[in-house]
This record gives structure tokens, C-alpha cells and sequence, in this order.
């Protein structure tokens, strides 16, 4: 069949006048012309938060329920995003939501080839006494002309982009009480 601009305006026309038949009521209405359902989200806990994903520090809504988040959409009121996600923002929905997700201290011992179960008193103990190990072995005084430098050369910190300038600011003030000098952001990088 030859395509002629004749017969492509014919074509088009013809199913423009049948959707719009359709779309009148000539044809059998389906069930989604009964209106939305009820609302999931209509008991819902409502918070803002920022998404973790990387620097730019778009806004989400989050909505909860039963200590459970039911939907995360994008902050119309947030200056920077302005209600819109880009596609990492828009599935951290799967994130909250994904049975795989670890929620509990996992510890592998030296040398084991099993995983146990640890409390997080234990976790945040361990984590503590392994940096005041490592400040105490890597502490630097003096440099090699005998100014005062109180440096730890033992240990690096990266800041993450979900942090925002605030944490920012703690995280850093943090680590320049512990001495470290090998001091990065990830935004840097």
C-alpha cells in the first residue's frame, strides 16, 4: 500500500474521531471511571526529608505508617528540586521498603568464615576503642624541626554527599578534635 499524505491525514483522522467516540460513553465505561480509591497515604505521618544519593540535596516527602515508610515523593516547597526527583531519588522508595536491607550489626571475626549477630552497644564500643587504639599508635607531637603539629597520621575521614553544609561543618570539627589532617569530602572528589 502506498503511503500518500492523502491517506496518512485519512488514517489520522479516523482515529482521532474514534478515540473521541470512545471517550464520549459510546463504549462500555471501565472501572476507573468510579474515581480513585481511598488514599494510602491519607493516614500517613508526613516529614521532610534529603535525599542521600549524592550533593545536591534534593527534598523528600516521606510518608509513614505503622513505623513503615508507605511512599517518598519529591518536596514541591524545596528550593533546590522544587518537587521534582531524578530517577535514584524516585526509587528510594525500594530502599526503605527491601527485605534484604540489613538492620542489624553484622561482625566477622579475624580469620572466620561466618557472620554473628552484634548489639549495637557493642558495634559503637568496638568502633570507639579501635580509633582511640589507632590516635594513640599514630599520634604525631612534634614535626621533625620540634614544632607542635598534634596530628593523627593513622587515620582518613571522608564526609559523605548526603551530608548537608551544618553536618558538614560537626563531621569536620569531629575529626579535627581526633588530629586527623587527611580530611575529604566526597563532593570534592
Amino acid at each position: 500500500m502506498d503511503l500518500t499524505r492523502r491517506t496518512f491525514l485519512k488514517l489520522t483522522g479516523g482515529t482521532l474521531a474514534a478515540a473521541t467516540v470512545a471517550n464520549l460513553g459510546f463504549v462500555k465505561r471501565r472501572a476507573y471511571a468510579q474515581g480513585p480509591g481511598e488514599l494510602r497515604i491519607r493516614a500517613a505521618r508526613e516529614t521532610t526529608s534529603i535525599c542521600p544519593y549524592c550533593g545536591v540535596g534534593c527534598g523528600h516527602i516521606v510518608h509513614a505508617s505503622g513505623g513503615k515508610v508507605i511512599n517518598i515523593e519529591g518536596d514541591p516547597e524545596h528550593p533546590v528540586n522544587e518537587g521534582s526527583l531524578c530517577s535514584k531519588g524516585s526509587a528510594l522508595f525500594q530502599v526503605a521498603n527491601n527485605e534484604k536491607r540489613l538492620t542489624k550489626v553484622m561482625y566477622r571475626a579475624p580469620h572466620s568464615t561466618k557472620w554473628e549477630t552484634k548489639t549495637w552497644d557493642r558495634a559503637l564500643t568496638k568502633i570507639a576503642a579501635n580509633m582511640k587504639k589507632t590516635r594513640d599508635e599514630t599520634f604525631v607531637e612534634k614535626d621533625a624541626s620540634g614544632r607542635v603539629v598534634n596530628r593523627n597520621e593513622g587515620t582518613a575521614c571522608l564526609g559523605g554527599a548526603a551530608l548537608d553544609n551544618e553536618e558538614c561543618y560537626l563531621y569536620s570539627k569531629f575529626a579535627r578534635t581526633l588530629g586527623v589532617v587527611y580530611l575529604e569530602h566526597q563532593a570534592r572528589i
